[in-house]
Formats: C-alpha cells, structure tokens, sequence
C-alpha cells in the first residue's frame, strides 16, 4: 500500500516557534526574577507540552506543584497573544503542503501544544490545508502515547501502515513507531539528526520537498 496521508508535528516541524515561546518563557521568569535561558536552551525544551517546557525552564529549587502552576497560568497568558508574533514556516514547508495537496495527500497536524494554541496556529498560518488537527488536550494523551495518531488515522479513514508521521524529535519518532506509522525526521528542527537517528527515524529530510521522493 502506498502513503495516503502526513501528520505534521508542529513546532520545529512546520513552524519556527521557538522565538515566541523563548520570548513569552522569559519575560514570566524575569517577572520572578529567576534566570532566563537562550533560544539554543528552549530547543531542548521543547517537545513534551508548555507545562513540562515550564518545569525545565524554572529553577531546581523552584519547582514546587503550586510554583509550576502559577508559571504555566502566567507563561500562558502571555504565549497565547503572541503565539504567531514571531513563528513562521521553515522555508519549503507552504511549497510541500501545495505539492502534497496536488498529489490528493491527506494531511493532518499532531502536536504536544496545547489544542487551542495548535489550532490557533495552525489557522493563522495554514488555512485550508489539513483536515486534522489535534493539539494536547489530556496529559495521558500526549506524545508518544499513539493514541491521537492513530484516531487520527481513523478520522481520515486510513490504517496507520498508508500514514507518514513527520517529526523534530525524539518523541515525534516514537509516536510513529507505536503508531505503526512511517517515522520521517526533519533536519532542521529543534534537535540534531543524531537524536532522530538513535531513536529509529527511518528517512531524515534536509529540505521539506525531500518529501515527495517517499511518495
């Protein structure tokens, strides 16, 4: 059976996020006068939802349930105003989409944000172009539990064996890897091409359009 669909992780994947979130992450640790981090330092982060990105950025003698609350609901407040000040498609990426499209490709959007921003996002920047997008909206659900992957498998009337599952981490090959999907890495996302090679990436991409040579 050949490949009828692409879910998209989001950030690092689709979008460079990594600005605004950095932006919005620092100005809540700033306000606690607690140490701030570099846009290298939200890199590795990233990947595993806002709230675990908030436990990471805060200080280890900082991390108390109720501390790490607080941060999130601040850090959220601000994040959600500018979640597309600065965050853009990687280059090649509206190029892809267009190609995947013309090719009748079914294409969906998979990410451990939280669904509103991802929805948010995703609209603002990509309209009309996936019929599936699913954010973090249960922390049991969230990357790599396969769950959302295949759902989203069965949304778009596919077995999970006719979907490539496109990712910048670690955890996004995982997810594909439980899913039964084919594991795709990006290069130029927010982790190295050592990280997805160890974790079992079966194609790495240096350019969005490589894409289209797995169809």
């Amino acid at each position: 059976m050949g490949y009828k669909a692409v879910i998209f992780d989001l950030d690092g994947t689709l979008v460079n996020s990594i600005e605004d979130i950095a932006n919005a992450m620092n100005t809540v640790l700033q306000s606690y006068n607690y140490p701030t981090h570099s846009y290298e330092t939200y890199k590795q982060f990233v990947g595993s939802g806002i709230k675990r990105l908030v436990v990471r950025a805060l200080p280890e003698n900082q991390r108390e349930e109720a501390q790490i609350e607080t941060v999130f609901n601040e850090m959220m407040s601000i994040y959600s105003t500018q979640c597309t000040q600065k965050t853009k498609p990687y280059d090649g990426i509206i190029d892809l989409l267009n190609h995947l499209k013309t090719e009748n490709i079914k294409l969906a959007v998979l990410s451990n944000k939280t669904d509103q921003l991802t929805k948010k996002i995703v609209l603002a920047l990509f309209p009309n172009y996936f019929e599936a997008v699913e954010g973090l909206s249960n922390e049991a659900h969230k990357k790599p539990n396969p769950k959302k992957a295949v759902e989203i498998s069965k949304t778009l009337y596919l077995p999970p064996e006719a979907v490539i599952f496109v990712g910048d981490t670690a955890i996004d090959i995982q997810t594909a890897q439980n899913a039964k999907m084919l594991a795709v890495g990006v290069s130029w996302g927010f982790r190295d091409k050592t990280e997805l090679i160890e974790s079992g990436a079966k194609h790495i991409l240096k350019h969005p359009l490589e894409l289209m040579d797995l169809l």
